[in-house]
């Protein structure tokens, strides 16, 4: 797929599209197959329609045209993206029907964009920097874990259960219950509650335990019965242990690979924070301003996923606001305000790689997919249908940028960007609120 890009007045362009006859014919016979799954043909089973009995029955315009509005969004998306462009609106398309399709196909969309910023010398940045630590006692935390995990358990007789004890207990309530429970103690497997009361029982007692409910429901009462207590014991920190709970010979061994590991994880995170502070500092020298119906659609994007992350916990959006205390309109003006950032940076890193003439191949967007995908062949092939390839394609490439412009920024000590902070200026007097910058290449958005 190719697409040119010819500039309009008014900040628009025009985006003429050019699409393989190979897609054309795939987008007929996807959509093919979808009506024949809703058209009803005497003599043939829904989804088993021959296309041309399909094509007689419906009429190849009708056929045309659920191919066509079905996969243009996607053809389009993919345009925008390997044009470089950013879309401030919804595009107005024009096209003609295909007349068949074994030939290539061209349409047309003009849209409104975002003006590229210019962007000026980022070696004059200054950006704070953490040094990464590894605490002192974290290592030594790790080999308690593991130590934790391959402990044995020894019976317990002379003291009541106490938090981090394995034990074994019925826990009835009316008809129904659970015999011959084994729960550690402490891990949150039960509600807390029945886990406060748990503690400091002994083995043999019973004692029945209240369920808080709200008002207007009757408590239910649990009848536990303590039957075992086991204590950890934890094995020395030797040779014996890192033979038995690693691939190491020797404590000193394993204990050096725990430190490794551990600091490059802290050394991770402290690049990710100067990332997130490098593209906060570029955004802010460039003076990049952004609104509209990009910003709209991206905050309505946050707010789905926030949603989202809510539900797969069990709760709901309504429940994130009664807990923080937060309105409805406060959050969508905190996260319009994420948007807008976000599109800055984008906007600013775009600028950046045009600059550098940074390129992406094809090997390279598949293996990021490879990458992150059991079954990269088939999302690969996905992604390209649904305009998401080239997406792929302009967050490595947007990665890049930042890359090449967090290792050309000066970095300081924190101690010295908080003194330059401090230093009173104009436009410290103007309002600011703190937002959290996605970073293309970061492993999660903000």
């Amino acid at each position: 797929m190719s697409a040119q890009v010819e500039e309009l007045s008014d900040n628009k362009v025009r985006l003429t599209v050019d699409v393989p006859k190979a897609d054309v014919h795939h987008a007929v016979e996807h959509a093919a197959s979808d009506l024949a799954k809703s058209v009803k043909i005497p003599g043939f089973r829904k989804g088993k329609v021959p296309m041309p009995v399909l094509v007689s029955r419906i009429g190849k315009e009708r056929l045309y045209t659920e191919a066509i509005e079905s996969h243009i969004a996607g053809w389009y998306g993919n345009a925008v993206a390997r044009a470089r462009i950013r879309p401030a609106d919804q595009p107005e398309l024009d096209y003609e029907l295909p007349s068949s399709d074994s030939e290539d196909w061209r349409f047309t969309a003009t849209v409104s964009v975002l003006p590229k910023p210019e962007v000026g010398d980022w070696t004059k940045l200054q950006v704070p920097y953490v040094e990464p630590e590894l605490p002192e006692d974290i290592v030594d935390h790790e080999l308690n874990v593991l130590r934790s995990t391959v402990a044995e358990l020894a019976p317990v007789a002379d003291r009541p259960a106490q938090a981090g004890d394995t034990v074994v207990v019925d826990l009835v309530a009316g008809d129904e219950g659970q015999r011959d429970y084994v729960v550690e103690l402490g891990a949150g497997r039960l509600l807390p509650e029945l886990e406060e009361q748990l503690v400091g029982m002994s083995a043999g007692e019973t004692k029945g335990i209240a369920l808080d409910r709200s008002d207007d429901e009757q408590s239910p009462q649990v009848e536990a019965s303590m039957k075992e207590i086991k204590e950890k014991v934890l094995p020395e920190l030797d040779d014996e242990l890192a033979r038995s709970a690693s691939e190491f010979d020797t404590l000193a061994e394993l204990r050096a690979e725990i430190q490794e590991r551990l600091h490059a994880q802290i050394e991770d995170e402290a690049d990710e924070a100067f990332r997130r502070a490098t593209l906060d500092r570029l955004v802010e020298a460039t003076n990049v301003q952004v609104s509209g119906p990009i910003v709209e659609a991206r905050t309505r994007t946050l707010l789905r996923e926030l949603d989202a992350v809510m539900r797969r916990s069990g709760a709901t959006l309504e429940t994130y606001l009664q807990v923080s205390g937060d309105s409805a309109e406060n959050l969508v003006t905190r996260l319009r305000e994420q948007a807008a950032a976000s599109v800055a940076g984008e906007l600013v890193l775009e600028a950046i790689a045009d600059k550098l003439d940074i390129q992406v191949s094809d090997e390279d967007v598949d293996e990021s997919f490879r990458a992150r995908f059991e079954e990269p062949d088939k999302v690969i092939e996905q992604a390209r249908e649904a305009g998401a390839y080239e997406t792929e394609r302009e967050t490595i490439r947007l990665a890049r940028a930042l890359d090449r412009v967090a290792a050309d920024v000066e970095r300081i000590a924190p101690e010295q960007a908080a003194a330059r902070e401090a230093i009173w200026t104009p436009d410290k007097e103007k309002q600011t609120t703190e937002t959290k910058l996605w970073t293309p290449g970061s492993k999660e958005p903000a």
